[in-house]
């Protein structure tokens, strides 16, 4: 699935209700509480806080799915062109940033 198509699937799924997209505060919020939510995800993962035992096991790439889905909506609600601002930003990572790091032989 492409970018568009991702946007377009996005649209047709929240248009069947009543209450559309949420307000962009509120999908800001949204956003703000997945990406809490798969940095606890790593935490456990990898970092210094193990899981209680009781605690569910978690998934990362739901999470990361789920963040996915907000900076859709979001884009939607925006009318942003994901594709066209994806494009965008490695233009201008190309510029800035070419000469950053040192590139693999």
């Amino acid at each position: 699935m492409n970018i568009q198509e991702m946007q377009a699937e996005v649209n047709t799924w929240i248009n069947q209700f009543e209450e559309g997209y949420w307000h962009p505060l509120t999908l800001l919020a949204r956003l703000i509480e997945e990406v809490g939510e798969l940095a606890r995800e790593v935490n456990h993962l990898y970092g210094e806080k193990p899981k209680k035992p009781e605690e569910p096991p978690g998934d990362a790439a739901l999470e990361i799915g789920d963040i996915l889905f907000i900076i859709v909506c979001y884009a939607n609600s925006l009318g942003i062109d994901l594709e066209k601002a994806f494009a965008n930003t490695m233009a201008k990572y190309r510029r800035r940033d070419s000469d950053r790091w040192t590139r693999k032989d």
